[in-house]
């Protein structure tokens, strides 16, 4: 970890605003796969728009490259070292939309432009001849790729960063090269700007952390003396998201919640003892929403439009619409369920259809819209071939559906066995489609529990539960559904409390604002 030289220049001139370079391996409107992407199509932005000059940067993938946002080519050209190869590639620009926030996109067809929805290649990963998902064998090359590529993209842009926030493993080398290649720049003037750039290193999801065999060490041009426990080496491999955490100046995650919990040896996922060395430096700053897009007065894949004081008379009409999408009867006073989630384990799915005939069975409906494990598919679909008129089930992702879920169910129900921050549980509360949760990671910090006495005080916005079990997932089901049924009134004033909520970027990206003067202002 970098050390404090006691002849460090300042650390930006005043005149100027702060400068920020975020790089992300996907970006919303040029490629997503996840949660991170929507984050970094909204955060720069946001920070934009409190005076920060922000910039994105991310690989530029085929999808990228015939997307809808156009793309053009700069004429930046780079000669890049991966191991014995030295690898070409060049600039590309764009704009986030709706923004004057630049996009700058790493072109190298080899790596990054592969992907393809028909042959069922992604980003990361690609689907085999025997139908298994499996990670690209040359990722640890891609990425050192991307990561260094970053670092000469600084300089060829003259854009220099005060802050370079850096975002999961796919960019986890960007704070150790930046420590230990840049001081040995070919170019004696760029050492000193390059040392002036403090990093902000953000973990989404801990799970993925990008584990590689230990030669990668010889690919990235990094010193053998860092292959030890404390800095790059995780079970004789190289782990890029530790290499992120130990040598970044600032470590952020998605939620305070999980910021606590990925120090416990049960969500750590073998890192937890690194992450509670560096607790001083780590943040959790829950992510936002864009409300540009997800908003029921405005939503234009909605049938009807409504807010706080019109729920009442304009969500109705959305519910009636997703029981016709579905085919489920037309009753206005049968709760309705709903649940947008990839189909895995981590997302609480085992729970889900354990529960589900207690559920339909209770006089409700439910509608499931996502795609994941194929033995949940299995599950599921023979769930709904028992529960016809009361369980919609769809197995694909679509946009327009999950707005139509988001605005037409009466409970969103996430059990997640871990979540990091969540967004959905979020969109509900602008909906008024009171989440029900499992009280973990930005789920927990989110959502207020309608025990009597947040109810009596006019504080809760939604109801949870701890244990991960059937049974207390169960419980807080049966807790829903009598005060829907029984207490209206109450329902209605805890709609109107989760949609008076503020979780917008806008909140988000002052935290983020305020931590980035902080480091500046005191970066040890």
């Amino acid at each position: 970890m970098r050390g404090l030289a006691p002849d460090r220049p300042p650390l930006r001139e005043k005149e100027r605003p702060l400068r920020c370079l975020y790089a992300a391996s996907e970006v919303t409107g040029f490629a997503k796969t996840g949660g991170l992407a929507d984050v970094a199509g909204s955060l720069p932005r946001a920070l934009a728009q409190r005076g920060i000059d922000c910039a994105v940067i991310m690989p530029l993938y085929r999808c990228a490259r015939t997307g809808k946002i156009p793309v053009a080519a700069t004429s930046h050209t780079f000669q890049i070292p991966v191991g014995y190869r030295t690898i070409a590639g060049r600039l590309w620009q764009a704009a986030l939309p709706q923004s004057q926030v630049p996009v700058y996109l790493i072109e190298q067809p080899e790596f990054f432009e592969r992907d393809d929805v028909a042959l069922r290649r992604g980003l990361y990963q690609y689907t085999s001849a025997d139908g298994q998902v499996r990670d690209y064998e040359d990722n640890n090359e891609r990425f050192i790729f991307f990561s260094r590529a970053v670092l000469e993209a600084v300089r060829l842009l003259d854009f220099w960063p005060d802050i370079l926030h850096a975002n999961d493993w796919q960019t986890g080398l960007v704070p150790a090269l930046l420590n230990e290649v840049c001081p040995k720049h070919a170019e004696w003037d760029m050492r000193p700007r390059y040392h002036k750039i403090r990093t902000v290193f953000t973990i989404h999801n801990l799970a993925y952390q990008g584990v590689f065999p230990s030669d990668t060490m010889v690919k990235a041009g990094l010193p053998w003396r860092l292959f030890n426990f404390e800095q790059l080496e995780f079970y004789d491999h190289v782990n890029f998201l530790k290499a992120g955490i130990v040598f970044t100046d600032l470590i952020t995650t998605v939620s305070p919640m999980y910021a606590r919990e990925i120090q416990t040896p049960y969500f750590g996922c073998g890192l937890q003892h690194v992450l509670a060395q560096r607790q001083a430096r780590l943040h959790g700053i829950v992510n936002g929403v864009d409300y540009g897009t997800w908003n029921p007065e405005t939503d234009s894949l909605l049938p009807a439009h409504y807010d706080a004081a019109s729920v009442a008379q304009g969500k109705p009409a959305c519910k009636r619409a997703l029981q016709q999408h579905y085919g489920l009867a037309q009753e206005p006073r049968v709760p309705l369920f709903g649940l947008i989630s990839r189909l895995a384990e981590q997302k609480g799915i085992d729970l889900l259809v354990r529960v589900i005939p207690d559920l339909l069975d209770s006089d409700t409906q439910l509608v499931v819209l996502g795609t994941g494990d194929p033995t949940y598919h299995r599950h599921l679909e023979v769930l709904q071939k028992r529960y016809p008129r009361r369980l919609g089930l769809t197995l694909a992702l679509d946009e327009k559906l999950a707005h139509l879920i988001e605005a037409g169910a009466d409970v969103f129900l996430m059990p997640s066995q871990y979540e990091p921050c969540g967004l959905n549980q979020l969109y509900s509360l602008k909906y008024g489609t009171v989440p029900l949760v499992r009280a973990t990671g930005g789920l927990a910090d989110t959502v207020v529990d309608a025990t009597p006495e947040n109810l009596a005080a006019g504080s809760a916005t939604g109801f949870s539960f701890v244990p991960y079990t059937p049974a207390a997932f169960l419980d807080t089901v049966k807790r829903a559904l009598a005060l829907y049924r029984e207490l209206p009134e109450q329902w209605l004033r805890l709609q109107r409390t989760g949609m008076g909520q503020d979780w917008s970027w806008h909140r988000s990206a002052a935290e983020y604002e305020s931590l980035y003067a902080s480091l500046l202002r005191d970066p040890w």
